[in-house]
């Protein structure tokens, strides 16, 4: 089972960062570095305004991207395991694909389809898209035989197989893969949100406070931004638990 994350030491960690910021912050004493004490009572008081609306318009998207590559990359991920043959004509071009920095290609998805919350939702997609496929598919191969074969000798066929014992197998490597990429998706959502956009908090931090010396106000779209990637990889973090928690008691 997975080692659970205590409240006490997340907090702990949380502590250590601020103190850490506030020592920076006395020592520097310019604008550009204001101490959280300021940062932090704005941030709470912005983010059930202007800000939350950022906030809110960030993880639609990256929620979004989660449930597309999810639902490509999962069933794929399944067929190329399990299926040798498909994975020797697909495997190579995963293969160059996959160490490929996603972020190069906003320019060809923007040309494609046009500068929109649709071409930003699809390039972190694509980001996620290829962590699940490749930690699903090694999963699925890495089954064991003896395993599928006892399934198998209660009649059960290829749809079963992935019902019963594919699909469970595979859950706990999707959930790992969506909680490693989440930093990923968060930074290249925050890039993503900088170009003809109204809303998002990567909008919020470069063009509305940023451009215009508002650093208080810009410290603050970077903590709703590092706050939605600690949320999002907890969520996920959470589930994944009570999925190893079953899959222990089940077994």
């Amino acid at each position: 089972m997975k080692k659970k994350a205590t409240l006490s030491g997340t907090l702990a960690g949380v502590g250590m960062l601020f103190f850490l910021w506030q020592l920076l912050a006395f020592f520097m004493n310019r604008p550009i570095l204001p101490s959280p004490l300021e940062v932090v009572p704005l941030f709470l008081s912005n983010i059930t305004g202007d800000l939350g609306l950022h906030f809110l318009a960030s993880a639609a998207r990256v929620l979004s991207a989660i449930a597309i590559a999810t639902l490509f990359a999962a069933p794929l991920g399944l067929a190329l395991g399990q299926m040798p043959r498909l994975d020797r004509v697909v495997g190579p071009l995963v293969a160059i694909i996959y160490p490929i920095p996603k972020i190069i290609f906003l320019p060809v998805i923007y040309v494609l389809m046009g500068i929109s919350d649709l071409s930003k939702i699809i390039l972190i997609a694509i980001i996620i898209f290829f962590q699940i496929l490749v930690v699903v598919r090694d999963e699925a191969a890495g089954l064991k035989q003896e395993l599928i074969l006892s399934v198998r000798s209660l009649g059960a066929g290829r749809r079963a197989l992935f019902k019963y014992v594919y699909i469970p197998a595979s859950i706990p490597a999707i959930l790992t893969a969506l909680r490693v990429s989440v930093g990923t998706a968060v930074a290249v959502l925050f890039i993503a949100e900088q170009s003809l956009t109204s809303y998002g908090l990567g909008y919020y931090i470069v063009i509305e406070t940023y451009q215009v010396l508002l650093y208080p106000e810009m410290y603050t779209g970077i903590m709703g931004m590092g706050v939605l990637g600690v949320l999002l990889y907890f969520a996920i973090y959470s589930i994944e638990l009570r999925v190893s928690r079953h899959m222990f008691v089940d077994h």
